[in-house]
């Protein structure tokens, strides 16, 4: 009889297992998690002067349980490093100081279509979203950077990638992704005034987890980037025409 430890043993073995575990599925509109993550990509595209993009579809990431470990064994670390009394620590003894963030990544395959819960061998076709989902953030000075909205995540990623994405003029379809992030002890860039210095830790305060840019209208982090990929657990993706 075929046994699912078989199939696991040989050379082979760590990649059989992300494609047992690291999958994705498509949310239905009766789905109340879809309904959620739709008003929330919606609502935060903060593109007024042109129209909302259209979602295609909504994938839920169904993590590896030891990619769940990680993010878990950080956050206890976040916390038990806040607990040991270090300065301007806030919300990081309780959660970690856990956000909700958006990432957007170029998509070259047709994710998550007609059902398919596969990822493409993001290796051979440059997909930075199958590859983000079945291999995790990849560490890029200064950090890994994510965005308070939908909108400023695609803006950013456009301006660092260009255009790239699935379909043709017209129809070009990009991935958000939407994550959990463990953002730990926050250093806010000095920009300058008073206000921004005062609330910037000197070189000579204890480390810290990830580094905000300036705030913008949704949120006083509109900008964040975070140091240890580990801290970014991919929870949904937003496949949607730009």
């Amino acid at each position: 009889m075929f046994l699912l430890d078989d199939w696991f043993s040989g050379a082979d073995i760590s990649e059989r297992k992300k494609m047992v575990f690291l999958t994705v599925s498509e949310l239905g509109p009766e789905d109340t998690s879809r309904n959620i993550i739709e008003i929330i990509f919606q609502s935060s595209w903060l593109k007024k002067q042109s129209p909302v993009c259209a979602v295609d579809r909504i994938l839920k990431v169904h993590n590896a349980p030891a990619t769940l470990a990680r993010f878990e064994a950080y956050r206890d670390a976040v916390k038990a490093r806040a607990r040991g009394g270090r300065p301007g620590a806030g919300r990081c003894t309780a959660d970690g100081n856990e956000l909700l963030r958006f990432h957007c990544a170029a998509l070259s395959c047709s994710l998550g279509a007609g059902g398919a819960t596969h990822l493409c061998d993001a290796a051979s076709s440059s997909c930075a979203a199958c590859g983000i989902v079945r291999d995790g953030f990849k560490f890029r000075a200064p950090g890994v950077r994510t965005m308070a909205t939908s909108g400023r995540a695609h803006d950013d990623a456009v301006a660092v990638g260009g255009e790239e994405g699935e379909g043709g003029e017209g129809e070009r379809r990009r991935a958000m992704l939407v994550c959990r992030v463990i953002a730990g002890r926050v250093k806010r860039r000095c920009e300058g005034t008073a206000e921004e210095a005062e609330a910037s830790p000197s070189a000579e305060e204890e480390e810290y987890d990830s580094v905000a840019g300036t705030a913008g209208v949704y949120s006083s982090l509109d900008e964040l980037e975070v140091l240890n990929p580990t801290a970014i657990l991919p929870c949904f993706v937003v496949v949607y025409k730009a």
